[in-house]
């Protein structure tokens, strides 16, 4: 998948799933604070990426996925 396919997609099922709208996500915009989570929603969160994109996120890794840039950086690599 190109990377603005990519981008593209995972805008479109956070933005589905945590009834934000899609202008919202930039890659610079803190996913916690844009997408209103919890600790119990970064869990759900957390679960849907895995399974829409196909990658495991480790407990040590959540910590390093602040904005959606890094969220993007982190799907891209793991799919590569």
């Amino acid at each position: 998948m190109a990377n603005q396919e990519l981008i593209e997609k995972i805008n479109s099922v956070l933005s589905e799933e945590f009834e934000v709208e899609i202008e919202e996500i930039t890659p610079e915009a803190n996913i916690k604070s844009t997408l209103q989570l919890d600790s119990l929603s970064l869990v759900d969160m957390i679960a849907l990426v895995e399974e829409e994109f196909g990658v495991k996120i480790a407990t040590s890794e959540v910590g390093t996925i602040l904005t959606f840039a890094d969220l993007y950086e982190f799907i891209s690599s793991r799919q590569a």
